[in-house]
């Protein structure tokens, strides 16, 4: 197994939980921004949001992609022990990474869609995006800064084929933001 100089969480179990508790508050409230708890120190590549949901979410039974260097990819080796997969990932830590090339799940299946984390200069609960939809009272805003270019058009193209589609964490600093499947966005 790949060794790495940078350390895992501080207090594995504690910091492990709280970085699932996290991401499910996230993904049940869309575009509510939460903090995670970052590692100490993170490899170049990774931002603590990131290293942090990978920390909480990936193991060895879960196939993940990456692009975000090789210290990077050592380091999740090393303590989250998954397989690194070029194609069929279940989450997926690539900028180039095109919405919809990921899997998707299948009609019967739909959990099976991946899960992409995607790294953003900074997130705010404030004018930006106009999310609605389930988790959503009426409507939330999200100021998204540094999401590629024509994100919108694709999630909408990806939203289309619900309940199959790909959900996303976008992941700035320490903090993260969920984006279900079943979301709208819209500027605004």
């Amino acid at each position: 197994m790949a060794e790495t100089r940078f350390p895992g969480f501080a207090d594995p179990v504690l910091d492990a939980q709280a970085g699932f508790r996290a991401v499910l508050e996230a993904m049940s409230r869309p575009g509510r921004v939460r903090r995670v708890p970052a590692p100490p120190e993170v490899p170049p590549g990774l931002s603590p949001a990131a290293a942090a949901v990978l920390l909480a979410l990936v193991d060895a039974d879960t196939r993940l992609r990456i692009a975000a260097g090789a210290e990077a990819e050592a380091w999740v080796r090393f303590h989250c022990g998954c397989p690194v997969v070029a194609e069929g990932a279940d989450f997926v830590l690539d900028p180039a990474a095109a919405l919809l090339s990921l899997e998707a799940g299948t009609e019967e299946e739909p959990e099976r869609g991946a899960t992409l984390l995607l790294e953003v200069a900074a997130l705010a609960e404030a004018p930006g995006w106009v999310l609605t939809g389930p988790g959503i009272r009426a409507r939330h805003r999200l100021r998204v800064e540094g999401a590629p270019a024509g994100f919108l058009a694709d999630w909408a193209a990806s939203r289309a084929r619900f309940p199959r589609g790909v959900d996303v964490i976008l992941c700035a600093g320490d903090r993260i933001a969920a984006l279900p499947r079943s979301v709208r966005i819209e500027e605004g």
